[in-house]
């Protein structure tokens, strides 16, 4: 009965992430935040913006990094931190960081699901498409019109995070540049997305885009990443950059920042504005 209880709860464990779990008492850097009214969400927005070293005396318009779970209290500040000591360290060139604070987390970061125990997750689930449409007509436009920045992006996120990255990529490649996933929640409807990627994949020929992801221990999540690494070996377009670096001896609540650095020094821009 022990075993079985712990397989039913292991999607659980997995959707909630370093961003639900105490916060580790990380610096926060000096950084702007401001809050934006989104009409196609319905609500107001926290965002957190990390501007890089030579920033305020520069004329060079940046990069942008966005990153869900972006609160203070969230990823935020360790990630911010880590992104400015590789830009000192001249590893990555400077790179704008968005954090996107949550107001409800699972629902954004989750698509529509056909598995009835996955709406066990949360109340509110399946709204993925409208956070992506808050971030493409509000949030980088209102980046643009606040910062200087090109148009090149990049994305970051961890467990349903990270599926909200994985799911971005595949079906929406548009968007970002580079995309960057820590141990993806791709269990979701039944890792559907897995499923689908060897259609979905002949679509980002041409678009030079660039995928970096990993996984921990979690057996909910690993035969999936693995999976997917096997498609994109014999399904990639050729000018797809892509690095699967699993970390088995890793688990969920480490992940993050166990192989954030390496994540960056290996799918971030290396060109300086």
């Amino acid at each position: 009965m022990g075993a079985l209880i712990l397989v039913l709860i292991l999607p659980w464990l997995s959707a909630c992430g370093t961003s639900e779990q105490a916060p580790a008492a990380d610096p926060v850097l000096a950084h702007d935040s401001f809050t934006l009214e989104s009409k196609l969400l319905g609500e107001q927005r926290l965002l957190n913006v990390y501007t890089p070293p030579g920033y305020a005396n520069s004329d060079a318009d940046y990069p942008v990094l966005y990153m869900p779970d972006g609160g203070i209290k969230e990823d935020f500040p360790h990630i911010s931190q880590t992104i400015d000591s590789l830009i000192r360290e001249q590893a990555i060139a400077p790179v704008l960081v968005v954090g996107i604070e949550n107001t409800e987390r699972r629902r954004d970061l989750t698509g529509e699901t056909r598995v009835e125990s996955d709406r066990d997750v949360a109340p509110a689930i399946g709204g993925s498409d409208d956070f992506r449409r808050f971030i493409s007509q509000e949030l980088i436009p209102e980046i643009r019109a606040r910062y200087r920045v090109n148009t090149q992006r990049a994305i970051v996120g961890e467990s349903l995070a990270g599926y909200f990255v994985m799911e971005t990529f595949l079906a929406h490649p548009n968007l970002f540049d580079r995309y960057i996933a820590m141990s993806p929640s791709l269990w979701w409807n039944d890792h559907a997305l897995v499923q689908e990627a060897k259609n979905r994949l002949p679509q980002l020929a041409g678009m030079h885009r660039v995928l970096w992801f990993t996984t921990a221990d979690e057996t909910d999540i690993f035969p999936y990443t693995d999976q997917l690494a096997e498609t994109l070996k014999t399904d990639a377009p050729g000018d797809l950059v892509w690095h699967y670096v699993p970390m088995k001896d890793q688990h969920h609540a480490t992940i993050f920042r166990a192989a954030k650095e390496q994540a960056f020094r290996s799918a971030l821009w290396k060109d300086r504005p």
